[in-house]
């Protein structure tokens, strides 16, 4: 399939029109403050599914056929994706097939069964959760739909940005959490359309900065399993969909510790009253790292879900007193 365009994204979000919340854009006078600049967040943890990947996901399935439909479709994930696919599935009567790693959040499995997909466990750091997609998309005639590097789920995601941006109007700067790259790409291909000179960043997690060392080498650099509090950016390298739009779309990439992850967790629960997971924190971390570089801006942030085991989000929460 082509690359998508911004023209996808316009055809995503009427698919979704109806069905994904038009998740609410928040402020924070602390926020402000502290940063010097006036900052947007877009709330995907308020989104179907706990987060943003519910747009991708039915943007996706709603385009099957009969016979892909009847078939049903498989993915992998760490959760996000595989909660948005698995309730897209349910909401179209598609079955479900979803791998999903043994140390992913038990609450995220949990809740992938209970929209009513086949949940597939495997090994993370033995085993190749792509590989393992392929076997059973041949093996029982799915239709693979992966987490990230797929024109439907990009066009999908890019969704809450072109919300974010018709709701504030043009930004100065934007931050995004980079995985594998699906929001990042669909938020540049938004932000180039309604923003063209904003300032757009993406962050990943300091022990996993493939996406930063592709974007600074010029081609896709493939790491091992980075060990990281952002299970949702535990990627191993950007899609062929994916960093092309970002080398070209995106301005640079940011890293952030577990640490300062764990803080922008705290203050979105003491000061936002946002319950968000670690990976939902990479855009604000960034951006509190920055200082007052921003100061007098207008800038957005994209939290990307809220999806987090109740113990481990006190666990970590605990840490940060």
């Amino acid at each position: 399939m082509p690359s998508p365009t911004y023209h996808d994204v316009i055809d995503a979000a009427q698919r979704l029109e109806g069905i994904a919340h038009t998740t609410p854009v928040f402020t924070s006078r602390t926020l402000d403050a502290l940063t010097g600049a006036q900052v947007f967040i877009k709330c995907e943890n308020l989104q179907r599914a706990g987060s943003f990947k519910f747009r991708g996901a039915f943007n996706a399935l709603s385009r099957f056929d009969d016979q892909q439909r009847k078939a049903g479709v498989v993915a992998f994930s760490s959760g996000n994706h595989a909660q948005g696919i698995a309730l897209a599935a349910q909401l179209l009567g598609i079955p479900a097939t979803i791998v999903m790693p043994t140390d992913a959040p038990a609450a995220k499995v949990a809740a992938t069964r209970e929209y009513g997909a086949r949940v597939v466990l495997y090994d993370r750091f033995t085993e190749d959760r792509e590989q393992i997609g392929r076997d059973l998309a041949t093996e029982h005639g799915l239709t693979l739909i992966p987490p990230y590097d797929h024109p439907h789920i990009l066009a999908g995601q890019g969704t809450a940005a072109k919300e974010l941006l018709e709701s504030t109007g043009p930004l100065d700067a934007m931050f995004v959490g980079l995985g594998g790259g699906g929001m990042l790409s669909g938020t540049a291909l938004s932000t180039r359309a309604l923003a063209p000179d904003c300032l757009l960043y993406g962050v990943e997690p300091e022990a996993g900065n493939d996406g930063q060392r592709s974007f600074r080498s010029g081609s896709i650099v493939h790491i091992d399993t980075p060990a990281t509090i952002a299970d949702g950016a535990q990627t191993q390298h950007l899609g062929d969909y994916t960093f092309p739009i970002i080398r070209d779309r995106v301005n640079d990439i940011l890293t952030v510790t577990d640490a300062e992850l764990v803080g922008a967790m705290k203050f979105f629960m003491q000061r936002m009253k946002l319950v968000v997971e670690p990976t939902g924190c990479l855009g604000l971390a960034a951006l509190l790292n920055e200082g007052d570089r921003f100061k007098g801006q207008r800038v957005g942030i994209i939290v990307t879900g809220g999806n987090v085991d109740i113990q481990k989000y006190a666990a970590l929460l605990s840490e940060a007193s």
